[in-house]
């Protein structure tokens, strides 16, 4: 069966454990956190910028394509720019910390060197984290791929019916209806009835199977005809449940672009 899924709590986390960090090392050294939580936040989106840009761009279309100079290139005219922001927040945060009476900012503070260590070493670790975040990503797409080969290994759905085991070929069933605590297969030339829950058979099923409803899991193979809230299979129209609607046309945007 098909699954998608995006976690955006894993950026929401880290950058807050960031402005944490941040705010606690210029706190420290300065003596005034106020004051240290101020600076950190009229510089996070230099970092932010400079972090999602190196990451999400240069890195995905020079570095893994192999075009090392124009990536290296790049990258160096990201610092200037990055080191130039930093300055004109620096001196703008200087200016409204010293006016509102807070404490001199210590002279690490002002070291433009410092900042720029300090940005491109949250640029780094967000990339080394990020790389980790793929990696597993990546095992998860590969054992997926793996399951799916696996069930593709039998050509047919093994269910008990009448106390029998009835193989019926992926290709003849047409949808599946669930019936509370049964199932009721729809094929091509005849209905066989099973005592088994829908959300159960879901699992064992290969990709070619779509859950567009509580009670019904059609055979995308055969289908016909669809709009925003119902699919024909055949000659059969069934209902898209409500809350199945946006992943259903997801998946069968992608399987038709593939």
């Amino acid at each position: 069966m098909n699954k998608k899924s995006k976690n955006p709590y894993y950026h929401i986390a880290y950058w807050i454990f960031v402005i944490l960090v941040l705010t606690f090392v210029f706190g420290f050294s300065w003596g005034n956190n106020m004051a240290a939580f101020f600076f950190v936040c009229m510089l996070l989106p230099i970092v932010l910028g400079t972090s999602y840009f190196f990451n999400y761009f240069l890195v995905p279309k020079y570095y893994l394509t192999k075009k090392y100079g124009k990536f290296a290139l790049y990258t160096f005219s990201t610092a200037i720019v990055s080191v130039y922001f930093e300055m004109m927040v620096l001196v703008f945060s200087y200016v409204y910390l010293v006016n509102l009476s807070f404490q001199k900012l210590s002279p690490n503070a002002i070291q433009i060197i410092l900042l720029a260590v300090i940005l491109y070493l949250l640029v780094f670790i967000g990339s080394f984290l990020l790389m980790i975040h793929q990696i597993l990503e990546n095992r998860q797409v590969i054992q997926q791929l793996l399951d799916e080969k696996e069930k593709m290994k039998k050509s047919f759905l093994e269910i008990m019916s009448n106390r029998k085991i009835a193989k019926i070929p992926y290709d003849d069933i047409v949808y599946i209806e669930s019936l509370s605590d049964y199932i009721k297969v729809i094929t091509i030339k005849d209905q066989i009835i099973s005592k088994e829950k829908i959300s159960n058979l879901a699992s064992r099923l290969p990709d070619i199977f779509l859950r567009i409803h509580r009670s019904f899991i059609i055979n995308t193979d055969r289908i016909k005809n669809i709009s925003s809230d119902e699919v024909m299979v055949d000659d059969v129209i069934l209902t898209i449940g409500r809350s199945y609607r946006k992943v259903v046309k997801e998946i069968l945007k992608n399987n038709r672009s593939n």
